[in-house]
């Protein structure tokens, strides 16, 4: 479920689209805000940014957009490398228009309770985690409740996030609780509605038959690349979710 297969970034872009423009629209604006400095960029972090005393003073819309903006590149690596290993199944799986409700849905109910916990507060926060705590929240419910789509050694890997992202999220400073915890509950509720006859993820979905006169003998076969045990190639899970953890500990430390 979480190894990817297509041959290149086009391919990616065009199966999983709702997860690539996201992805994209995480770098544009860390370029324009933080590494030119443009002042259109400064003009959008302070009108984008969640701030409860703002928010309480009726500008509603910073319940949305700081799901868009990242404190700093390390905040845009990590919540865009979770969203490029973890969304692309379930974009397959529930189909764009569904994601896109499931991901935002999960994102404002995180800022909502990041602003009701503390409605008259000058506290900023930004950042896609509310979101992407909502999307474990729904890899959780297939876990418990629908175990027919998801297979065992996904499942655990689902927990295992689940363990280290809530054990992150009480333990590192300066994490927005609310937004993890609550984008989690959000993801979890919308699980019995959203996967209603939905069908596994299928790994092959870049996979083309290959037409009858191209099937014949090749005398380079065994010069060509062996294609990676799926077993093997599991393993690069572990690697990746060690190196979020890592880079998640490094940034809040002050290393990057």
């Amino acid at each position: 479920m979480f190894i990817r297969n297509e041959k290149s970034v086009k391919d990616f872009i065009r199966l999983y689209p709702v997860v690539s423009t996201l992805i994209i629209i995480h770098f544009v604006l860390w370029i324009i805000i933080d590494l030119l400095k443009l002042p259109i960029g400064e003009s959008i972090y302070n009108y984008g940014a969640g701030v409860n005393l703002f928010i309480h003073a009726g500008e509603y819309w910073r319940l949305i957009t700081p799901i868009f903006l990242h404190a700093n590149l390390m905040h845009t690596l990590f919540n865009s490398f979770s969203l490029l290993i973890f969304g692309p199944a379930l974009e397959q799986m529930l189909g764009k228009g569904k994601f896109i409700f499931a991901y935002f849905f999960a994102g404002i109910v995180g800022n909502i309770a990041t602003y009701a916990f503390h409605p008259t507060a000058f506290m900023v926060f930004v950042g896609a985690s509310g979101a992407i705590y909502g999307l474990f929240g729904i890899y959780m419910f297939m876990v418990l409740f629908r175990k027919h789509l998801v297979d065992r050694s996904d499942a655990q890997i689902v927990i295992v996030i689940f363990v280290i992202g809530l054990i992150m999220t009480f333990l590192q400073p300066n994490i927005n609780i609310h937004a993890h915890v609550f984008g989690f509950i959000a993801g979890f509720a919308l699980g019995p509605i959203i996967l209603n006859n939905v069908r596994p993820y299928s790994p092959w979905r870049t996979y083309v038959e290959p037409k009858r006169e191209d099937i014949g003998f090749d005398p380079n076969r065994w010069q060509k690349k062996h294609i990676i045990p799926a077993k093997i190639r599991r393993n690069w899970i572990w690697i990746i979710l060690g190196i979020l953890v890592i880079l998640g500990l490094l940034s809040r430390i002050g290393l990057f």
